[in-house]
């Protein structure tokens, strides 16, 4: 049975989607200031802040569950 190849099987696909990608992260840091923003607080209204409230979010939720692996795992035969 022969696989069929799809969209991100080519390494060149990869790498057009991933330069598609990262330039469409910059646009939307750059035009980021020129929107006119209503937050709550004074912090939401600095440039770039919920990009870099996701980014340390997700990096912390990283770091807890590595905490958390220790707590949670089981054995290899605990299923057994």
């Amino acid at each position: 049975m022969k696989r069929e190849l799809t969209l991100f099987d080519n390494p060149r696909n990869v790498k057009r989607f991933l330069l598609v990608f990262y330039i469409c992260l910059i646009v939307l840091l750059l035009i980021d200031p020129f929107i006119d923003k209503h937050g709550d607080f004074e912090w939401e209204n600095t440039p770039a802040f919920f990009a870099a409230y996701g980014f340390v979010s997700c990096v912390l939720l990283i770091f807890v569950a590595k905490i958390m692996r220790f707590f949670i795992k089981r054995d290899e035969n605990y299923y057994d």
